[in-house]
C-alpha cells in the first residue's frame, strides 16, 4: 500500500544509508525499484510528480517476466487475488470473423503465468506495505559532481536541495530526468500515427481470454481484469480526432460479426483516457550516477503486452546491483545494469514495433491479406521474440558483491 509522506520526512528516513538513493516517478517501474530496495533495508526517496490518484488507470497484461519479482517482495498471494489467469487468445479480423483461437498455456507454461490486472492493482500489490511516496513533488534541477548529484526538488512550490549518491529516473514515456540528462539526439521515437480510447465494461463470462479485432483503419481489445474488463478502440488519429463516438461507428459499420461482448465493449467507449500509440528509445540509460528505467530508458507501445514486464524485471536487477553497492560502485552497478538489460528490452521492444506494423493497417486488400497470413501463424511463431526472452531471463547476478571501487570522497 502506498503512504503519501513529506519530502521532508523521506530525506530523514534516508540520513542512516550508506547508500543514498532518489527514485523519480511512483509507476509500476519506479515503486518495483523502491520496494525492492527498501525489502534490503535502505530507504530510497520516492517522488512522483501527479497527485496521489491522479495516474489514469488501465490494463495490463503481465507475463512471466514478473513472477521472480513477485515471489521476491512477498506478495504473491496478493497478486493472485486480484488478478485474473489469461489462458486463451482470441483474434477476429477485419470484418469481426473469428480468425484463431490460441492457447496460452502450452507455449507459456514453462516459464510461469500470464495474468491480467488493473494498473491501480498492480501499484498497490508491490507498494508491499506504506511504501512511502511524495506526490506532486518534481526535480527541478540537478548538476552531478564528484560523489554524488546535487537535486533540487519542488514539492508543490516549497523547494528542497539534497544530494544523493545515485538517482533513476522512472518517469515515464515523457520523462523528466532523461531531458535532464540526454542530448536529443540520444533519444529516438517510433509515432504509429495511431490512438484511442480506454475504457472499463462489467465482467463477462471469459474471464480468461484475451480478445483482439484487428481491422481496416480500426482496433478493438477487449482485456479481462479482476471484476471487470478492459476496452480499447482506437485508429488512425486523423479519425480518432472526431472523437470516440465517430471512432465506434465506424466500428460498427465495419464490423458485419459482432457478438454481445463486442457490442459491451464498444457501449463501454467514451470521452475516458486517451492513449496515442507511440513509443520512446534511449541510446543511453546512465549518465554518471543518474539512470533511467523503465518507460523513461525505453517506453512500449502496447501491442506486445510486454512493456510493464520488462519494467519489473529491469527494477529487480538495479535493485539486486544497487542493494550492497557502496556510493563508490554506483557507476560500476549503472554500467552492468545497461549492460544486462538494455539489449533485452530493445529486442522486445523491436517485437512491439514489428506487430504495430501489422497490426495497423487501413485499406481492404491489405487488412485481407493480413487475415488469411494471421490464420496460418502459430502462438509460438508469433510471439518466439518474447518466448526466448523468457528463456534467457536474468538471474540475480551472483558478482554484485564484486563491482569495483572507485576512490572513495566524501559528499559535499
Amino acid at each position: 500500500m502506498i503512504s503519501a509522506i513529506s519530502l521532508s520526512d523521506q530525506l530523514v528516513a534516508q540520513q542512516g544509508d550508506r547508500t543514498r538513493v532518489l527514485v523519480v516517478g511512483a509507476g509500476v517501474a519506479g515503486i518495483t525499484l523502491a520496494a525492492l530496495l527498501r525489502a534490503a533495508g535502505q530507504h530510497p526517496v520516492l517522488v512522483e510528480r501527479g497527485r496521489q490518484g491522479q495516474a489514469p488507470g488501465y490494463m495490463l497484461g503481465l507475463l512471466p517476466f514478473v513472477d521472480p519479482v513477485i515471489r521476491r517482495l512477498g506478495v504473491e498471494p496478493a497478486y493472485l487475488e486480484r488478478s485474473v489467469g489469461m489462458h486463451r487468445y482470441l483474434l477476429r479480423g477485419a470484418t469481426g470473423r473469428r480468425l484463431r483461437e490460441y492457447s496460452l498455456d502450452g507455449a507459456l507454461a514453462p516459464f510461469g503465468r500470464y495474468r491480467g490486472i488493473a494498473r491501480e492493482d498492480l501499484l498497490d500489490v508491490i507498494a508491499t506495505e506504506n511504501l512511502p511516496v511524495t506526490f506532486g513533488c518534481t526535480v527541478a534541477d540537478l548538476a552531478q559532481e564528484d560523489d554524488g548529484v546535487r537535486v533540487v526538488l519542488d514539492e508543490e512550490g516549497a523547494r528542497h536541495e539534497s544530494v544523493f549518491h545515485a538517482v533513476i529516473g522512472a518517469d515515464g514515456l515523457h520523462s523528466g530526468i532523461r531531458d535532464l540528462v540526454l542530448a536529443p539526439g540520444d533519444v529516438s521515437r517510433v509515432d504509429t500515427g495511431w490512438g484511442g480510447w480506454v475504457a472499463w465494461s462489467d465482467a463477462d463470462d471469459s474471464p480468461d481470454l484475451y480478445e483482439e479485432t484487428w481491422g481496416d483503419g480500426f482496433f478493438v481489445g477487449i482485456y479481462p481484469v479482476l471484476g471487470r474488463t478492459g476496452v480499447f478502440v482506437g485508429g488512425p488519429r486523423s479519425l480518432a480526432a472526431e472523437g470516440p463516438a465517430a471512432m465506434v461507428a465506424r466500428v460498427r459499420r465495419a464490423l458485419r460479426t459482432r457478438d454481445a461482448r463486442t457490442e459491451r465493449a464498444l457501449a463501454a467507449v467514451g470521452d475516458g483516457y486517451h492513449w496515442a500509440f507511440n513509443d520512446v528509445r534511449s541510446a543511453r540509460w546512465t549518465v554518471g550516477r543518474v539512470a533511467l528505467l523503465g518507460d523513461a530508458a525505453a517506453g512500449f507501445l502496447p501491442t506486445a503486452g510486454v512493456g510493464a514486464s520488462m519494467a519489473m524485471e529491469s527494477a529487480a536487477v538495479l535493485a539486486d546491483l544497487l542493494t550492497d553497492a557502496s556510493p563508490e560502485q554506483v557507476i560500476a552497478a549503472y554500467t552492468a545494469y545497461e549492460g544486462a538489460q538494455r539489449g533485452r528490452v530493445e529486442q522486445a521492444q523491436d517485437s512491439s514495433r514489428q506487430l504495430a506494423r501489422l497490426m495497423f493497417r487501413s485499406g481492404r486488400l491489405l487488412t485481407r491479406v493480413r487475415d488469411v497470413a494471421t490464420r496460418a501463424i502459430s502462438f509460438e511463431r508469433a510471439f518466439g521474440p518474447i518466448l526466448r526472452l523468457l528463456a534467457d531471463r536474468p538471474e540475480p547476478p551472483a558478482a554484485r558483491h564484486r563491482l569495483p571501487a572507485q576512490p572513495r570522497k566524501d559528499l559535499a
